[in-house]
């Protein structure tokens, strides 16, 4: 069987990064195609430059010319907020973001780029990666550097609920830079890991992030699904294996 070619925009990024490899390590099973804006960052986070893409999301051509001939397509991309100068004693840091790079630029705009290129190019399936916590207008993320930041990453859901391309939405919170594979993964919906007082866990590997990614794009059960995901504390029970069960308790939609 033929490899199954998979575009992974924001290759570089902290997540992102451990997806390719992940996907790399999958014995043929997939060829990588990573979009990435800088080609020393990729040497960098990614080692091999073999179907490295230097491109923007910002940029349709760039994207068109990343995503042809591929049957799926990874989006990792975010807008980063950066501190505002040095923060003044007693007072909470302030964030901004770059010229170009707002929220509504990458997340929205960009992802909006991404997925009218799959739409064009055919691709089978989306997996699009976003955070917690778009339930709430007022959550503390939307006021850094006033970008609204999981406002236009909701926008961006729906926009790709939307196109008709089989999707699988992955919301993670907590994420830690902490091993994969050592924690029960747990998925729910509508922001319900934050209920005050529901005693439920917050934290997420990010490589286990990762690994939730490389098996939707295996696991006909994550098809049109859009969950929220994290994982309980090591030792409280054992590891997840089964990634067709897991994917069996999200729904459609938002």
């Amino acid at each position: 069987m033929a490899a199954k070619k998979v575009l992974v925009a924001g290759a570089t990024g902290q997540t992102g990064s451990i997806v390719v490899h992940k996907l790399r390590d999958r014995n043929n099973e997939f060829e990588v195609v990573s979009l990435v804006r800088s080609e020393a960052k990729a040497k960098e986070k990614l080692g091999s430059m073999d179907g490295v893409v230097v491109g923007d999301i910002t940029d349709r051509a760039s994207v068109d010319q990343a995503i042809a001939g591929c049957q799926a397509l990874v989006i990792l991309s975010s807008s980063a907020p950066v501190m505002k100068g040095p923060p003044q004693p007693g007072q909470r840091p302030e964030f901004e973001f770059p010229a170009g790079a707002y929220p509504e630029d990458i997340d929205y705009n960009g992802q909006k780029n991404l997925i009218d290129a799959a739409v064009a190019a055919k691709v089978e399936q989306v997996v699009q990666v976003g955070s917690m916590g778009g339930t709430d207008e007022n959550h503390y993320l939307n006021s850094l550097g006033n970008g609204k930041i999981l406002i236009w990453k909701r926008k961006a859901e729906q926009y790709l609920i939307d196109s008709g391309i089989p999707y699988t939405i992955v919301r993670a919170g907590g994420l830690i830079d902490e091993p994969g594979g050592r924690r029960e993964i747990i998925v729910g919906k509508d922001d319900s890991f934050f209920i005050p007082d529901s005693n439920m866990p917050h934290k997420l590997p990010r490589a286990d992030v990762a690994e939730v990614v490389v098996q939707a794009l295996t696991e006909p059960h994550a098809k049109n699904k859009a969950f929220d995901v994290v994982t309980r504390e090591e030792e409280e029970s054992a590891p997840t294996s089964d990634f067709a069960a897991l994917f069996a308790q999200t729904t459609p939609g938002l």
